[in-house]
């Protein structure tokens, strides 16, 4: 499946499905990909028995900015977090604070899945960090978290873009 990253879609396909690659709680599992805000009868109809995980926001599809792009996918989200379902949404790290405002955080069934785009990582030095700050000087945070950006570079952990070539677009 080609994926357009400048538009956020793969060939238009809004619904996927797949082997969960990425290496989260679902990792392996049957997993239902759904692109942007769709209708939960729509998201329903793609579910068979396999499926235990649904991965909204797929293509880097997550954008919002008015109340009711956040509720819409709010609304899409919890049905299927009530009826037991592993749900990963990928959020760009620039939604990180205003997302905690809604309430899919707080079901243990839920993966936010936080992702903080960093072009060309390969050509940072060894000696490169990754700090985990908060938005000011003693906000929110007890501190902040230095990591080697190296060492967050392992194996078990990375996921070959030729992974994401085993999905199987629906109609």
């Amino acid at each position: 499946m080609n994926r357009d990253y400048e538009t956020g879609t793969a060939d238009n396909v809004v619904f996927f499905t797949g082997i969960e690659v990425e290496k989260t709680p679902a990792f392996g599992m049957e997993t239902l990909f759904v692109t942007g805000v769709q209708d939960v009868s729509a998201i329903k109809s793609h579910l068979d028995e396999e499926t235990k995980h649904i991965f909204f926001g797929a293509n880097h599809s997550f954008i919002v900015g008015t109340f009711d792009e956040w509720t819409a996918w709010e609304k899409m989200i919890t049905p299927f977090l009530e009826e037991g379902y592993m749900c990963s949404l990928d959020i760009n790290i620039k939604y990180a604070e205003s997302f905690l405002e809604g309430p899919l955080v707080e079901h243990e069934n839920f993966i936010p899945q936080l992702r903080v785009p960093i072009p060309y990582i390969k050509q940072w030095n060894y000696n490169t960090m990754l700090k985990i700050d908060d938005k000011d000087f003693k906000a929110s945070n007890p501190g902040v978290w230095c990591h080697s950006l190296h060492d967050l570079m392992t194996r078990d952990k990375f996921t070959d873009w030729q992974q994401y070539t085993l999905d199987k677009p629906l109609d």
